[in-house]
Formats: structure tokens, sequence, C-alpha cells
């Protein structure tokens, strides 16, 4: 078989930056085949997908990917560790991909290898430091960041490289590809233009970030010049429908009144609750009317507000501590959302090389004939997840669409 690209996204929405970084990917690769595995209806940033998951496929059958794999839900709205190590796990299991490319802020991915190496390593002196830097009252990332600058020692090469979004999950990736002896070959394509979060359009490109923003203040004409046509048209179809969610505040009522209901003890077995937060969390939700309100109350320079909206997201989709930590011992199922005339003889392939490989394009059927109960639990909430998802729907709020709604093929 020709060579198989991996790639990891969120398409949230997709636009002209992911079309640059397909194309530049099988440019550099010579890949045949493109294998992308896609956050749901919610997102790693602790927020929702502004468009359904099948959607969000649709785009990327579109624009250059064979096959859209979904990332399940315990793994998408995790820390960028387990994030990237559900992804790398399901790539890993397919047997067919050969490299993974992903976007870096870095001028060069030996950058990010130095950087995944002490990380996965924790060399003593490294441990130490990091604790340091915790005890100032650091956040994690933060004190990451200051531990690492120190143990490198090289702050021309260093700096402000944890300060890029693409660079950190970048780094995830490649300590989960060690941690899991990954043969997949990583590449990085650097970011052109503009950056993650950046809120402007530089010609044809905005980040997600940016376009998101557009959204909320209706700045359609801009968003147009950003995306391609065939994602512009579908994502201007399901805004008409009512079906979109523009963000977490859509679920405001519904988080508060959880957080009000559950005790201190409940919010503490929340994943990422630590430090005597969960009474933070507890006042706040007591006295608050919104999330923002809420999340302004409890965030500090420990606790950073992307973790605090995470732990919001716990709380909203049933998931705790123990979910989490068995997603971490088990490799996930191969979830179909779409795939083309290349995609299934992807499918065919995989399943020719692990004839037991998890390969789920019915949900009813898996869920009837799984043996193993971590993972039914896993896919129950992701159809949890789907059911919650479409509450915050302007129209058309039905349950059960995992069930219902059909793969999407090209």
């Amino acid at each position: 078989m020709s060579r198989v690209l991996g790639i990891i996204a969120e398409y949230n929405p997709f636009h002209n930056g992911h079309l640059y970084h397909i194309a530049k990917s099988k440019q550099e690769t010579g890949a045949q085949y493109v294998v992308a595995v896609m956050s749901g209806n919610f997102v790693q940033r602790g927020n929702t997908s502004i468009i359904n998951k099948w959607t969000k496929a649709r785009m990327a059958l579109l624009n250059g990917v064979d096959l859209v794999i979904e990332l399940p839900t315990v793994y998408s709205i995790s820390s960028a560790e387990n994030f990237a190590e559900g992804a790398i796990k399901i790539l890993n299991s397919l047997g067919i991909v050969e490299v993974l490319s992903f976007g870096i802020e870095a001028n060069d991915i030996a950058t990010l290898n130095n950087i995944a190496n002490v990380l996965y390593n924790e060399p003593k002196e490294y441990v130490t430091m990091l604790g340091h830097e915790l005890k100032k009252g650091h956040s994690f990332p933060k004190a990451r960041e200051n531990a690492l600058m120190m143990y490198l020692n090289d702050i021309k090469r260093y700096a402000n490289v944890l300060s890029g979004s693409n660079n950190i999950l970048g780094i995830e990736y490649l300590k989960a590809m060690r941690k899991t002896k990954s043969t997949i070959v990583p590449i990085g394509i650097k970011r052109e233009k503009v950056l993650y979060n950046d809120k402007y359009i530089v010609d044809e490109f905005a980040s997600a970030t940016a376009i998101r923003k557009m959204l909320m203040t209706k700045q359609l004409n801009d968003i147009r010049k950003v995306m391609p046509k065939n994602s512009y048209m579908l994502l201007g179809e399901e805004l008409k429908k009512g079906h979109y969610v523009m963000d977490i505040s859509r679920f405001e009522r519904e988080i508060i009144y959880n957080l009000r209901r559950m005790s201190v003890e409940e919010i503490a077995k929340l994943p990422d609750v630590s430090e005597g937060l969960e009474h933070s969390i507890k006042n706040a939700a007591d006295s608050c009317n919104t999330i923002e309100e809420l999340i302004n109350i409890v965030k500090t320079k420990r606790f950073t507000q992307t973790r605090i909206q995470r732990i919001l997201l716990y709380s909203l989709l049933g998931i705790d501590k123990k979910h989490m930590e068995t997603s971490k011992k088990v490799t996930p199922y191969v979830r179909v959302l779409g795939f083309n005339n290349k995609g299934k003889e992807l499918i065919s392939e995989m399943m020719k090389l692990n004839p037991k490989l998890n390969v789920v394009t019915s949900v009813k059927r898996y869920i009837d004939n799984v043996a193993n109960k971590n993972l039914k639990e896993m896919i129950e909430k992701d159809i949890f997840a789907t059911n919650v998802y479409t509450l915050g729907y302007y129209s058309d709020s039905y349950a059960n669409l995992d069930y219902t709604n059909k793969i999407e093929i090209m």
C-alpha cells in the first residue's frame, strides 16, 4: 500500500490553514492516503465544537482527508497529554499509518523533540526544578516552562516554545509516541501567516479562534475568505438550521445546576480538581448566574481558564477521575465518522492486518457485542456527549444521533 499519513485535528471549523497543512504534509511525505483522528462535539480547550462531528467529517473528506475517525470524548476534552496519548494509541492500532504530521510554531521539530525527551524521561534535576517552580504558586504549564528553560539552559532556542499551542500538543504527541513505542515517523509543518490564538486575517488565512469570534459578530463575508468554499457552505447550512453551539456558555444553566447539586466530595472526584479547588468551585457555583462569572472567581495564577473550563465540561458530561484513569489503560476503539473510496481501501487494509481491530461502523452493533466494559462505558460517554450537545441547538435538539446519523460516505 502507498504511504499513509496520519493527522490529529479538531477542525473547529475547517479553514484554509487546515487545507494548507494537508497539502503541505502530502507534498513533504509523498503520502497518497490521509487518516484524521478528530475530536467530536466537545474539544480539548474545554469548549464545544461549533458544528457537529459529522459535518466536520464531511468538511475534512471534501478537502483531502480519506478516512475520519472520532477521538472518544474522554480524550478529546482531556489535558493535552491524555488528548495526545488517546489519538496516538488509535493511530498505532490501525497498523497502516507511517507518518504523523502536525502544525508547529517552532522553527524545527528537533527543538520539540529535545523538550519531549526531558518530559518523558523526567531527569531528577528537572523534577526538582519543577517542584520549586510549583511552590512559587505558578500554574503547572508555567512552572513546567520555567523548569525546562533552566534545565535545557538555552534560552535563545527554547524561549516561548511552550507558549505556542501547537508546540505544546506537538511535544505531547512526541511523548506519547515514545511511551507507546510507536513506529510512526513525526514531521512538523510550520504554521504560516497566523498562529492558533491570533484574532486577525492575513491574506486568506485566519485561525479557528478568529473564525469563531467572527461568527459571534456575524462577520460572514470575512469568514468566507478564510475557509474553503465547500466548508463555508456546510457551515452556512448548519447555521441556517440552528444546528450549532457557539461555546460552553450555551450550557451554563445546566453546568451551574449540576455543580449546585453535587457535593464538594463529588466535585473533588472530577479530573483536574486538586489542592482544594473543589471548595472554590462549589462556592462560586452557589453564588454565580453565569459561567463567565464562575470562571473569573475560580481562576488564579495556579488554575488556568482552560483547566477550569475542562472541569466544567467534566461535570456536564459526568466524567470523573475513574473514567480518566481507565482511558489511560485501554486502547480505544476505531469509531469511523466518514470515508471516501480511498478511505474504504484503508479500512480493508486495517482489517486485513488486524482482524480483531475494534472498528465501529455501527454504534448499536458495537455496544451489543463489545465484551470490554471499559470500552463500552467509553462509547456510552460519546453517545451521552452528543445527546447533551444537541441541547445547545436552536432547533431539532434530538437525542441518539450516534444511532441514527449515517457515516459520511463521499
